[in-house]
């Protein structure tokens, strides 16, 4: 997990003339190729309503999305509203998500938020980004990716392969994700912006990996200013 270094996020000041960062035309090439071998990218953890996504980002956290998608199988066929979440003893809820990592934590978070959500929003997933991080166990990150999932908004949430790809590629640089974010939404063309979070976090996944990137099967090395390709 990147953590923030401080409390003041300041964009880097090299500018996006530094052969280190991609053009506009670059970018735009960048992203042209993607759509073109995946026109319609989704992320991988399972859902089936808003509710059920904040729930799994949630479970996220210093999870993989298969170790979370394994534990909410059973959790979201018996508990797929705040009501029926709350329904739920904390140990019950803890017995479905032992496997993943602080799940005792995770679980009074859950619970809380699903509290919070009734109390609030009548039950309802919020599509603003204020009241989704005044819920318990919602950050910037998940807000983000609840925002783009569910309702379609231009939100990048940047986790670890996304925060490597985009400076490692030269996309944009910066030392904290909040950083990245802001350098990102500044650079990506809006056309590519409501995609461009499943593109980027995909390709760090299986493509730009943090040892050993595939850098000879990758679909934009071309492009790419990372300067020690393992071709």
């Amino acid at each position: 997990m990147i953590k923030a270094k401080s409390k003041t996020h300041k964009l880097s000041s090299r500018s996006s003339d530094d052969p280190c960062f991609l053009t506009a035309s670059e970018i735009e090439a960048f992203f042209e190729t993607f759509a073109a071998l995946n026109p319609t990218p989704k992320g991988e953890l399972q859902y089936t309503n808003a509710f059920t996504l904040l729930v799994a980002v949630i479970l996220s956290a210093q999870a993989t999305d298969a170790a979370v998608n394994k534990a909410t199988r059973a959790l979201f066929a018996m508990a797929d509203t705040p009501q029926k979440m709350l329904a739920l003893s904390p140990k019950e809820l803890e017995e479905y998500i032992k496997t993943i990592g602080l799940f005792r934590s995770k679980a009074k978070h859950i619970l809380a938020c699903s509290a919070q959500l009734i109390e609030r929003h009548n039950g309802c997933v919020p599509s603003d980004r204020t009241a989704l991080e005044k819920l318990a166990g919602v950050g910037r990150k998940t807000a983000n990716v609840v925002l783009n999932n569910i309702f379609h908004q231009p939100t990048i949430a940047v986790d670890t392969h996304l925060f490597r790809v985009a400076n490692r590629t030269g996309l944009a640089k910066g030392t904290t994700p909040l950083e990245v974010e802001l350098a990102l939404e500044k650079r990506i063309p809006q056309k590519w912006k409501v995609r461009a979070h499943h593109w980027l976090i995909l390709h760090g996944r299986y493509i730009c990996q943090a040892r050993k990137p595939k850098c000879a099967i990758c679909p934009v090395q071309a492009l790419c200013k990372f300067p020690d390709k393992v071709m």
